[in-house]
């Protein structure tokens, strides 16, 4: 691992973002993750849009629909030290 360099970072990613980036790589409008969620289109564009929050229990629901894990939607931006990675 002594020939790893961390990627630099490009764009900072804000929560409704990353919702909108993994829903768009997996080729679902805003509509068909209202149907596999159960949380309604104009919650998701509003989520997207960064006019209401997330919230932990949106986030898992999302995830799961998703197939990411929820710190993925929650934590964007998270830098993790390069030590600490395994």
């Amino acid at each position: 691992m002594k020939n790893f360099h961390p990627a630099r970072k490009r764009v900072e990613v804000f929560v409704g973002e990353s919702v909108r980036i993994l829903r768009e790589l997996q080729e679902l409008n805003q509509t068909q993750l209202s149907e596999l969620t159960g949380i309604p289109q104009a919650t998701i564009s509003a989520i997207e849009n960064g006019r209401v929050n997330l919230g932990v229990e949106r986030a898992k629901v999302l995830a799961h629909a998703l197939k990411c894990h929820p710190a993925v939607l929650v934590f964007p931006g998270w830098e993790v030290p390069l030590d600490a990675v395994a």
